[in-house]
């Protein structure tokens, strides 16, 4: 008779734990190695280190999985492939994703961070005014990415005709971490980038600011339609661990630095100093608002640069899970 009882208790142990494998709820998070990804960053080392932000306050049965891109394109891709449920991501990206899926997909569900982007030059550049950028070339993090498009409104804006493959100016589409060799041996003229990658030219390459962007918005957290349509309450959690970490960012600077620092140095095998981080810092806002007044200015860059056409409703964009 114990013997059954023995057995019968280890079956329904065995169901139990079935049953919460069965539970498990996995979710697939992407960030880029920037310090405008700061919360993505964060998390992520969190997550390395055994102590999950999200994981603490999604429950047991959640997992994390991080994974990193280079720039927008490249994770609106993961997206629309079914592979990423959410991401930190540029607002460039997420619109004309937004766009392309006739607003089928990319819902934006919180702000992250405003500000730190910059078109820098070498200190030496022969470039004073912006009409001197006639025949030169610029780096950007990726074709379509923020900093890409912000690039290219501007150069219209100044009166040049710019294509994806020339023009006035020639936009070179190039990775964050590359962009540093090719500015120091004259192979472009300039860049227009994000932190920590403004700092790093202007230590390394001493290049010199010639243009920031204080006002725009750099980084959403959105979530693929299909992720926030069968997992809501789970997405309104991470929306309020989101905001939740913001406040610790903003209010813990100098630990939050620490655990980036850590974890960029994971992720690209480069070094950046403590110092730098903290000049880089000065430049971001980390906030979850999203205002009016900024998504009214991506979407006129992303006409004036050619990528937002037909038509461009925002109206399912913006959603508070």
């Amino acid at each position: 008779m114990r013997r059954k009882l023995v057995l019968a208790s280890l079956v329904l142990c065995l169901l139990g734990l079935a049953a919460e494998a069965q539970d498990k709820v996995t979710i697939r998070f992407g960030h880029f190695p920037n310090i405008t990804h700061a919360q993505g960053v964060i998390a992520h080392a969190r997550t390395r280190q055994g102590k999950g932000w999200f994981e603490q306050r999604l429950g047991p049965n959640v997992e994390i999985q991080w994974f990193t891109y280079n720039a927008g394109p490249s994770a609106m891709e993961a997206v629309f492939a079914g592979s990423l449920d959410l991401t930190y991501v540029g607002q460039g990206p997420a619109l004309n994703a937004h766009f392309k899926s006739n607003g089928e997909e990319i819902r934006v569900i919180s702000g992250a961070a405003n500000g730190g982007a910059a078109l820098v030059l070498k200190d030496n550049s022969p470039v004073k005014t912006a009409a001197d950028f006639q025949g030169k070339k610029i780096a950007t993090p990726q074709l379509g990415n923020t900093q890409d498009i912000s690039c290219r409104a501007w150069l219209k804006g100044q009166g040049f005709k710019v294509t994806q493959t020339g023009g006035d100016v020639t936009i070179i589409p190039t990775a964050n971490p590359d962009q540093l060799a090719l500015l120091q041996k004259g192979a472009v003229d300039a860049v227009w980038t994000v932190e920590p990658w403004v700092t790093r030219l202007e230590r390394q390459a001493k290049a010199r600011v010639f243009l920031e962007e204080k006002d725009v918005i750099t980084t959403w957290l959105v979530s693929s339609a299909k992720f926030l349509n069968t997992k809501r309450e789970t997405a309104r959690k991470v929306a309020a661990a989101n905001a939740e970490l913001t406040d610790w960012i903003n209010s813990n600077p100098a630990e939050a630095q620490q655990l980036l620092i850590a974890e960029l140095k994971e992720e690209t095998k480069a070094d950046f100093a403590p110092d730098a981080v903290a000049e880089a810092w000065k430049r971001i806002k980390f906030t979850t608002d999203v205002p009016q007044t900024l998504l009214t200015k991506a979407m006129q860059d992303g006409r004036d640069a050619g990528f937002y056409k037909g038509n461009t409703d925002t109206s399912r964009l913006l959603v508070t899970p």
